[in-house]
């Protein structure tokens, strides 16, 4: 038995914001699941339950923005957060076209990631952990 309360995907090619996110994340209960690529995170969500993802913009191949994109077109698609160098009138346009649920300017401040991920699960999961909507 799984008794993490979240599953949490971690897009991002530097291991020090991994290590740091997981840090934050794992006491609180919080399962992560890291990856370095666009591609690594659309396999993972195929592969896990994924109750949140965290992606980069700035990975190669396919940064965050495509792979929300590819999400779209899977049954199992979890709601995003996006981390992005720059905070562009386009980059939030499409965002918010894609139903992005934050996005946050790097270099990441944590509290504010910690604060969004608490209210994605408010406003996703009706205020329960994913886990405990079964039971």
């Amino acid at each position: 038995m799984d008794n993490h309360r979240l599953t949490v995907l971690l897009a991002n090619e530097q291991e020090d914001w991994h290590r740091t996110v997981r840090g934050l994340l794992e006491p609180q209960g919080v399962r992560t699941v890291s990856v370095r690529s666009g591609r690594e995170a659309l396999e993972a969500v195929q592969r896990d339950e994924i109750h949140a993802a965290v992606l980069d913009t700035g990975m190669p191949q396919l940064g965050g923005m495509q792979v929300v994109k590819l999400f779209g077109q899977t049954e199992k698609a979890p709601p995003s957060i996006l981390l992005a160098d720059h905070l562009t009138d386009q980059l939030m346009h499409e965002a918010l076209q894609l139903k992005v649920f934050s996005v946050l300017s790097k270099p990441v401040d944590f509290n504010l990631l910690l604060d969004s991920l608490a209210r994605l699960v408010k406003r996703r999961y009706k205020d329960r952990w994913p886990s405990q909507l079964n039971q």
